[in-house]
């Protein structure tokens, strides 16, 4: 039976310890498998019906994969310079000037429901109508201040930044792919 760190227990028929392990530490380092993979042949194997089409053959494990290698510098170099560019301010600018107001809205907005909560009980006890009071009114309050403002955020993304951000995406691909001499 191996344990978790692909070292044999119980081969040395002493205590599992750290001290029964301390006296032969070469031997389970040439026990360890020399690939991060899993040994499980069916570990990339598709669940039956899920991702397939009809009469496709499911396929069998996946071959092993070498670590990827590291891009070559010159691709560490496009980022930068996208990074450095003004249409990527620009999107982040974008970012910032409705999310930065947004947050501190909104937690204004919750502190004081929190504090009207803790110290103004006659206040928020008053009803409003039947057995519905302002504390009940102020708590569903917060949560369509939190949709209301899951909607405008997902409108400002769509409306300001996601275009911007997705030209620069197909740009950067195009100079990593130029960097990196075709390859993708």
């Amino acid at each position: 039976m191996q344990s978790s760190n692909d070292r044999l227990r119980g081969a040395r028929g002493g205590s599992e310890g750290a001290a029964g392990h301390r006296d032969a530490p070469d031997r389970f380092v040439a026990e360890a498998s020399p690939s991060p993979a899993y040994d499980d042949p069916w570990y990339n194997a598709l669940a039956s019906g899920w991702g397939e089409s009809a009469g496709a053959e499911v396929p069998g494990p996946a071959p092993r994969r070498e670590p990827a290698v590291e891009p070559p510098r010159a691709a560490a170099d496009v980022y930068l310079e996208v990074q450095r560019s003004a249409a990527f301010q620009e999107v982040r600018s974008r970012y910032r000037g409705f999310v930065v107001p947004a947050v501190v809205a909104f937690l204004v907005w919750y502190l004081a429901y929190v504090v009207a909560a803790t110290t103004m009980s006659t206040l928020m006890a008053r009803p409003v109508a039947g057995a519905v009071n302002v504390a009940m009114l102020a708590g569903l309050g917060q949560f369509l201040s939190t949709f209301l403002l899951t909607w405008a955020y997902t409108r400002h993304a769509r409306l300001r930044r996601d275009r911007a951000a997705l030209e620069l995406r197909w740009d950067t691909q195009e100079l990593t792919r130029g960097a990196r001499g075709g390859a993708s």
